[in-house]
């Protein structure tokens, strides 16, 4: 009689990183000819375990370099206290246990949490890394996302309808050092949405359908211009790891060579120790150019790989983008277009960047902020402004945002000259920049009009260093007047709603004389006159008349 293994097949999805165009990996899906083998595993957790060893013996057979993601359901992990044997098939199949992603797969409803966590605390002992699947159209709890603490998230495509959502679930996974992954992309649409809301990986159709020969080559929309730019202080490695090719340190020259001729797209060969810490770097080029000289095979052919290797150049997981420049710059300039190894606080490699990678993600980034930047001030548009304002208001913090004008600014163009008055924007926008400091972002969008984001806590300052300052432009003496709607957690729901509070303010402010300052409060009646006529040592008192 057939077991029901017999016509057990599997199919292959690449997970896409999304910065990169590049395939982060491929997860592993079982595909049986007859019956429900996956709602078989539901109910029974040893062969739930049975279908994640084959799965990945299936990989083997395929002789895929790239990094696996095996898909385990929450109950199994809780019931079995781990998957010892998930980690002696992948050590038979001659891969590294932080080469293979364990997708835990919900339902997570009745599953005891306690055995939960400390099942994925044991697969963490091993080496495996953890993804939390289904999230946004299954039953896990917040808290429990938090206490499992995933070193990546997968969510469902339906949740980019909301992507005040996604970008909030960017938010948690940033603050819990995961990357974030979009399952079910089946248009350029969604895959525009997943990528603006912050997403770093995904899989989906519309990159490549699983299938039974594993995929390298995948299709990936070209990114564009309204793309959310790279954070200031540098995008992080995580966002452009590569899978790494790798060998063990005491590999012969002849095993590398077999590698980098069958995948012409490895750049590269790491040579690792068996904890899997990165020893020699084996550079494709400068290897085989080696092995092909007169001599080359005979003299390296038996000999360890490591003697044409270099010491391999190393950055932590948690690394932004200028450290691996960093790296790069101060060593060898022949090992420019060396790979870049990454590895985790064990100090094991979990992939490789590509400095091309990294430089073209950067230039981008830079023609999308020059393209954005006001041409008088060199100060953002309102678009970035409007785009951090969500992103605060998506993470539920409190912020402050400001309106600042230049009082009767035509009669100033009209009286000194629009060269003076353009001085004087430009003086204006120098002090808002010197004056903003931490997390506070200041805009230009146009005119005589800025804006200012910025914490409760920096308003004082920030207001007193250009309401005090003696603005003139061409001899004659000129105000200014700031307007400012404090945005408690839940007051807005996005950038027009603030936009739309502050706009009364603005004219409240122009309503008084002199250098003014209305502060008001989203959802609520009324304002506060900090500066301006009606005010009397620095105490508001009652509003002028606005007739």
């Amino acid at each position: 009689m057939r077991s029901w293994t017999d016509t057990l097949r599997f199919a292959f999805q690449p997970v896409v990183n999304l910065t990169t165009g590049g395939v982060a990996g491929l997860e592993i899906l079982a595909r049986p000819e007859g019956g429900d083998c996956l709602a078989e595993a539901r109910r029974d957790p040893e062969l739930d375990a049975r279908l994640a060893v084959l799965a990945v013996r299936a990989a083997t057979h395929r002789e895929t370099l790239l990094p696996l993601h095996v898909n385990v359901f929450a109950a199994t992990l809780a019931d079995l206290g781990g998957l010892t044997p998930l980690h002696d098939a992948v050590r038979e199949a001659g891969r590294l246990p932080w080469e293979v992603t364990v997708d835990v797969v919900p339902p997570y409803t009745h599953v005891p949490q306690q055995a939960l966590l400390e099942a994925v605390s044991a697969l963490r002992g091993q080496g495996f890394w953890i993804s939390a699947d289904g999230v946004g159209d299954g039953d896990v709890p917040l808290r429990l996302l938090t206490d499992l603490a995933p070193d990546l998230v997968k969510l469902d495509a339906s949740l980019l309808a909301r992507p005040a959502a996604v970008r909030a679930m960017r938010t948690l996974c940033d603050g819990l050092g995961a990357l974030l992954c979009v399952e079910g992309v089946e248009t350029e649409l969604q895959c525009a949405t997943a990528l603006s809301a912050g997403a770093q990986l995904a899989q989906g159709e519309l990159f490549a359908p699983p299938a039974r020969l594993p995929a390298a080559d995948v299709y990936v929309p070209p990114r564009s211009t309204g793309v959310t730019a790279l954070p200031r202080s540098g995008p992080s490695v995580r966002e452009f790891v590569r899978p790494a090719a790798l060998l063990p340190a005491t590999a012969s020259a002849s095993q590398v060579r077999a590698l980098l001729t069958g995948s012409p797209d490895v750049s590269g060969v790491l040579l690792v120790d068996a904890a899997g810490a990165p020893v020699r770097s084996v550079h494709r080029s400068r290897f085989l150019l080696s092995m092909s000289g007169r001599y080359g095979h005979a003299l390296y052919a038996d000999r360890p790989a490591a003697k044409l290797g270099d010491p391999p150049r190393m950055v932590g997981i948690d690394a932004t983008g200028w450290e691996v420049l960093d790296v790069v710059a101060v060593g060898d300039r022949d090992r420019t277009s060396d790979d870049v190894a990454v590895v985790d606080r064990h100090g094991r490699c979990v992939g490789v960047v590509r400095l091309a990678d990294l430089v073209r993600a950067l230039a981008e980034t830079r023609v999308e902020e020059a393209a954005g930047l006001n041409p008088l001030t060199r100060l953002p548009g309102s678009d970035a402004i409007t785009g951090e304002v969500d992103r605060r208001i998506a993470e539920g913090r409190t912020f402050a945002l400001s309106w600042l004008d230049v009082d009767h600014f035509k009669q100033v163009n009209d009286g000194a000259g629009f060269a003076a008055g353009d001085e004087l924007i430009r003086a204006v926008g120098h002090v808002l920049q010197q004056a903003a400091t931490g997390t506070t972002r200041v805009g230009h969008i146009g005119g005589d009009d800025f804006l200012v984001l910025a914490d409760p806590g920096a308003l004082d300052p920030l207001a007193a260093s250009v309401l005090d300052a003696p603005w003139s432009a061409g001899g004659r003496p000129v105000t200014l007047s700031l307007a400012t709607v404090l945005c408690a957690p839940g007051s807005v729901t996005d950038h027009r709603q603030a936009a739309a509070c502050l706009a009364p303010l603005k004219q409240a402010a122009k309503s008084l004389r002199g250098a003014s300052w209305v502060l008001g409060q989203a959802g609520l009646p009324g304002h506060e006159i900090r500066r301006g006529a009606g005010v009397t040592n620095g105490c508001a008192v009652a509003e002028p008349d606005r007739g």
